[in-house]
């Protein structure tokens, strides 16, 4: 699975400075959570370790080669579930799942079994005929999380992708997100829900964009 390394990466919207230089070095199989309030620059973290965002300095490395745009994540096995999720309202939930898979070359046969192991895992296998305007906010969210799962991706950065379920959910999700790291993938949760960023092996918490390490990475 992928490891990932973050050198002196910083994040700027013009003269705003978004996330202040930060080094990260992420093993296969860490999951982290990164916490602080709206505005503090998870966001925009996390769009720079998907490629999404060009950074105003530093690098992000992939298994030690250099990430360079959104599409070079996607070929590298990056998965970003976007706060907005992301997903296509005249789709259903079962095609929002399904398409990126054959996007991605997945046989059909296959794309078909991971689409349906996804929504089980997230608790909707009944509601996957539906379209994703017809689904409640909190439903939305674990639809974007199914579609995750299913590409298997060595990198998975959700962002608040649990803020809008109730308790049962949201720990069923965030059990869901440590299945990913203990397959070996890079799961990192941005969330302002502590006890979903209790669970993580480390916490980072971001401040005016200022990093601070409230439970840091332990060398394995």
């Amino acid at each position: 699975m992928s490891e990932v390394r973050a050198q002196g990466l910083s994040v700027a919207y013009d003269d705003v400075v978004a996330v202040q230089p930060i080094d990260l070095e992420l093993g296969a199989g860490t999951m982290l959570a990164v916490t602080g309030p709206s505005g503090a620059g998870k966001s925009s973290l996390l769009w720079a370790l998907a490629g999404a965002l060009t950074p105003a300095a530093g690098s992000v490395h992939v298994d030690g080669a250099s990430l360079t745009s959104r599409d070079d994540a996607t070929t590298r096995g990056i998965s970003l579930i976007p706060q907005g999720n992301g997903l296509a309202g005249a789709l259903t939930a079962e095609e929002n799942v399904l398409v990126p898979l054959l996007a991605r070359k997945v046989s059909p046969r296959e794309a078909l079994q991971r689409t349906g192991a996804a929504l089980a895992l997230v608790g909707l296998e009944q509601s996957g005929r539906h379209l994703v305007d017809e689904l409640s906010g909190g439903q939305q969210q674990r639809v974007a999380l199914a579609r995750a799962f299913a590409t298997r991706a060595g990198v998975l950065l959700a962002d608040e992708s649990t803020s809008d379920l109730d308790a049962g959910n949201r720990e069923r999700m965030v059990a869901a997100l440590q299945g990913e790291a203990k397959r070996g993938a890079v799961v990192v949760l941005a969330t302002h829900d502590p006890e979903a960023a209790a669970v993580a092996d480390a916490e980072l918490a971001l401040d005016e964009g200022v990093a601070t390490w409230v439970r840091p990475l332990t060398a394995t």
